[in-house]
């Protein structure tokens, strides 16, 4: 079970948005994420709890920042409902979309999962649903990905297999990296890992 700290900042500027202490782990029926975020000076700032299933669907999201709460799944496309800090109101949605998505590395992990783009294959497409603190309000958007290298790195506990994807955003044109080891972000935009305690887990 990984055990493991991400830092978090802006990508563009590099302004640093904080800390994600994670754990997570495979099983017969999918994968689980869970994770506390901190602000720059160390106080809370968040959590995120996302369970997949074996196809990497989501069939719970619980997301936490400044005192909003979206709760959801993959029902009928996918659908939450956002509370406010209050707790006085809650919003429901529902998209025909693939999964969610956000600011925190979980978010790649379970979208890798969910389209294993094969090498050399070309790029899948996604529609996704994407919560972003400080608010988590709900954006629509679709993305392509494709797995450009595999590559396998000797460790001390066997090969590790680092894949490397291009991600596209279908609506502005950008293009960006990102670099998965089993069910661990390596690096991409605004996340870097800072601390892994156990090593990755592989997908069966």
């Amino acid at each position: 079970m990984p055990r493991g700290r991400y830092s978090l900042h802006d990508p563009h500027d590099h302004t640093p948005l904080g800390e994600e202490h994670f754990h997570c782990a495979t099983g017969p029926s999918g994968w689980r994420y869970v994770s506390q975020l901190t602000t720059p000076s160390g106080d809370p700032a968040g959590s995120v709890d996302l369970t997949l299933d074996d196809l990497g669907r989501p069939i719970r999201l619980e997301l936490h920042a400044g005192g909003w709460q979206v709760r959801g799944a993959a029902l009928e496309g996918v659908t939450w409902v956002r509370t406010d800090p209050t707790g006085a109101h809650a919003t429901e949605g529902n998209v025909p979309a693939h999964a969610f998505t956000g600011a925190s590395p979980a978010f790649l992990v379970a979208t890798a999962r969910l389209l294993r783009p094969a090498p050399g294959a070309g790029a899948v497409r996604t529609r996704l649903v994407a919560f972003t603190p400080p608010v988590l309000a709900p954006r629509t958007l679709d993305q392509s990905w494709a797995l450009v290298t595999r590559t396998a790195h000797p460790t001390d506990n066997g090969p590790l297999t680092a894949d490397e994807y291009q991600v596209n955003d279908l609506e502005t044109g950008e293009q960006h990296a990102v670099h998965i080891a089993g069910d661990v972000v390596l690096a991409a935009p605004g996340i870097e890992l800072e601390d892994l305690e156990t090593p990755p887990s592989a997908f069966p």
